[in-house]
């Protein structure tokens, strides 16, 4: 019975684990720093909105294409993993169309004019003129999901639990070191490294190209009567504009920021009220037409985004005689890539060890 060690426990991690425990021979251990209920500047997964924007080009759209029916099916058919479907816009600004139209957003196909998700939606549609805010050129709207982080993760816990993972909590200084934590006592035949940003300072790994990119929100217990994002504001080149409402009473996300390099773990309070300005500027109904006074705030959060130049890393190395399976460097996009990429890890596991593929 192969021997699988998961290092972390974010969504990555847990969605990796899950899907190998359905392949009920295997073996698994997840050994990880911080676990679902835990809040570190190290942990992205709790600070994410977390919602479904495409990000991806075309060209790299595998993992978010096999993500969003897993996602879908689980908001209409298990409610307990805390996902709802929402409406969501995307608002491409008049002062940004020229950098759309060059490519300037080669890194991110959101605000494309002609993106490829719209074959990926149902029911997406072009947003007529009479339905733009002020200083939007053009806009899409499409049904887009919400998952609230605080019941999701625990529930994928849970799904693992089920089928048999063992979650053990600890620290590794070298991603060799993770050979030997198996629960079983036994060296472990393959070990998946889902460990994001550390990625950067792990040992036998040492990823120069992983960074953090920080995202800095504001969430409120205002109701958002759909998502909405624009393709980029006044205040700085590094502050965006995006409101998403977590199911169940989760809160709305109000946010942020995007800024690449900076490891600053607390929030900045101007940088929060121009967050809080921007988004009643986008959608005033957010608060009834009030204004920023009227936004009731549950807590400001700062979380950084495991971005990796180049590109999410999924592929196998053998380290020091272990066979890992990396998956990490997702950036903005752990969520709603994460079955897709997941699916990738089994496939690479069945490789090394052996297995025969369909």
């Amino acid at each position: 019975m192969p021997n699988i060690v998961v290092v972390g426990a974010g969504v990555s991690g847990l969605t990796s684990a899950f899907l190998l425990s359905k392949q009920k021979d295997n073996v698994i251990t997840v050994v990880a720093k911080h676990m679902p209920g835990d809040y570190d500047i190290e942990y992205a997964s709790p600070w994410a909105g977390a919602n479904v924007l495409p990000m991806s080009t075309a060209k790299y759209s595998s993992w978010e294409r096999r993500t969003w029916p897993e996602i879908k099916k689980l908001a209409t058919e298990v409610p307990e993993a805390g996902i709802h479907l929402l409406k969501s816009r995307v608002y491409r600004r008049e002062k940004d169309m020229e950098t759309i139209r060059k490519g300037g957003y080669s890194f991110d196909a959101l605000f494309e004019e002609n993106p490829w998700y719209k074959d990926l939606f149902d029911d997406f549609r072009e947003v007529s003129k009479d339905e733009l805010p002020k200083g939007m050129a053009s806009g899409c709207e499409f049904t887009s999901a919400c998952i609230n982080t605080m019941l999701y993760m625990p529930w994928l816990v849970g799904q693992c639990r089920k089928n048999g993972v063992v979650f053990r909590r600890g620290c590794i200084k070298h991603i060799a070191e993770a050979a030997g934590l198996s629960h079983t006592g036994a060296k472990a035949d393959v070990v998946i490294n889902t460990t994001g940003l550390m990625a950067s300072r792990l040992g036998g790994v040492m990823d120069s190209k992983v960074v953090p990119i920080r995202g800095q929100v504001v969430v409120v217990r205002n109701v958002a009567p759909y998502m909405a994002t624009k393709s980029g504001t006044d205040d700085a080149a590094d502050e965006v504009c995006y409101i998403m409402m977590r199911a169940a009473g989760g809160g709305t996300i109000l946010g942020g920021t995007y800024s690449k390099g900076n490891w600053e773990s607390q929030p900045d309070p101007n940088i929060a009220t121009r967050i809080m300005r921007r988004a009643i500027e986008m959608m005033p109904e957010l608060t009834g037409g009030k204004g920023i006074e009227a936004l009731d705030v549950i807590r400001h959060g700062v979380g950084l985004r495991p971005w990796r130049e180049g590109g999410v890393r999924i592929e196998k190395e053998n380290i020091e005689g272990t066979w890992v399976v990396h998956n990490y460097g997702h950036a903005g996009w752990g969520y709603q890539g994460s079955y897709g990429c997941a699916m990738d890890v089994v496939a690479l596991v069945d490789e090394v060890l052996g297995r025969p593929t369909l």
